[in-house]
């Protein structure tokens, strides 16, 4: 199996930008991309491209990705639309990764794009709701907030997690995101005002919840024999996986534990030849803040049942023996659905380069970062290890 490399990464900022076309966005991203790579790359030399996006709305359903090429100027690559929920870009960096892996490639891209601005808030629910067991959960009434909100109390019921712990995630987040410019709220956030804000789905309030964003994001890959041609801080895939499961949470054996980020990670660490333990900081999939909090736990950071007492250890904190989410996660950088899981590789990347957007937020002496980004309720899941070159 052929060694994969990042070369280069881009992302817009993460906002709404209602005024912006989808391939003003892309196009941004692919510019930041392209200007990353230092030694310059000639885009139309790309082969391969993996473009995720849930389409929110239905726009250029037809021939989305070679449109988005088209903006990245990117003419003549073999392009496809990756589809997978929230994990849209997650399985698109993996698609992308295993086409050079399998030697099949040498230059490969993975993106992401959302363009939720363009949508009325209901029309949204309706098209976010699509990603969930629409026979089963969302004609039964429920939604996205209401099944993290199940999740959330039966693990308060299960290991006596506080209210309190779900979120503390959701804070620590927005206060992380104060030092990205790139972040879509940056405002802070006390934990007495946010367990006060109003409900949403109880336990969870609106300040547990991420969203609706605007955004894009592409990461450039290519053989690692060849990275050292385009960059002088090439960083290595040394890990991948992806794993699905049951789409409803009744049809699951547990409710508070996502079995496709565990399958993942367990394939992603096994190729790294890692463990959690060695995993530096990571960037989770926190739409709703119990779902970070499950994410601790399913990648291995803490033992089952111990995610509230991990993070009021302060462990994930910036500061702490792990970070989680130092960009401000999906709760404050943004959630623009298609674009979230390059995103979280254009976070890992900077933090692996030392080339973080502020000096506040790099972290020191950082080797392997992680990603998890998940679709829907934990239906689909891809978890990426990247390692910085010694």
């Amino acid at each position: 199996m052929v060694d994969v490399a990042v070369i280069g990464v881009g992302q817009t900022r993460y906002g709404m930008f209602p005024e912006r076309t989808l391939k003003d966005l892309f196009h941004e991203a692919a510019v930041n991309a392209l200007n990353d790579v230092d030694k310059g790359l000639d885009p139309l030399v790309v082969e391969e491209a993996f473009i995720g996006t849930l389409s929110t709305g239905g726009a250029q359903l037809g021939n989305f990705a070679p449109l988005m090429m088209e903006a990245a100027g990117m003419i003549g690559a073999s392009a496809r639309h990756i589809e997978n929920a929230c994990a849209s870009s997650g399985f698109a960096m993996r698609d992308a990764v295993a086409s050079i892996a399998s030697g099949r490639t040498s230059i490969a891209v993975a993106g992401g794009i959302e363009k939720m601005s363009d949508l009325p808030r209901e029309k949204n629910r309706l098209w976010l709701g699509i990603s969930g067991d629409v026979e089963w959960e969302r004609l039964a009434g429920t939604n996205f907030a209401g099944i993290y909100a199940m999740m959330a109390r039966r693990h308060m019921h299960e290991y006596g997690t506080k209210k309190k712990h779900i979120t503390m995630a959701a804070v620590k987040n927005r206060n992380n995101a104060l030092a990205n410019p790139k972040a879509q709220f940056r405002a802070p956030l006390e934990l007495d005002r946010a367990i006060k804000a109003p409900n949403l789905a109880s336990p969870l309030t609106y300040s547990d919840a991420c969203g609706i964003t605007d955004g894009a994001s592409m990461v450039i890959l290519c053989r690692a024999d060849m990275a050292k041609n385009f960059t002088d801080q090439p960083v290595l895939v040394a890990g991948y996986g992806g794993a699905s499961d049951y789409v409803a949470i009744h049809d699951r054996p547990s409710m508070t534990t996502l079995e496709g980020t565990k399958q993942a990670a367990k394939h992603a660490y096994t190729m790294a030849g890692i463990t959690a333990d060695d995993i530096d900081f990571a960037e989770v999939h926190d739409c709703f803040a119990i779902a970070e909090l499950l994410a601790y736990e399913d990648l291995g950071f803490c033992e089952k049942g111990e995610a509230g007492n991990y993070i009021e250890s302060g462990a994930t904190a910036r500061d702490g023996d792990r970070p989680v989410n130092n960009s401000g996660g999906l709760i404050a950088k943004g959630h623009p659905i298609g674009s979230t899981g390059t995103g979280q590789i254009y976070e890992v990347v900077n933090q692996l380069r030392g080339r973080a957007d502020t000096a506040e937020r790099q972290l020191q002496n950082v080797r392997y970062g992680l990603t998890q980004n998940v679709g829907g309720s934990g239906a689909a899941v891809a978890v990426h290890i990247l390692k910085a070159v010694e």
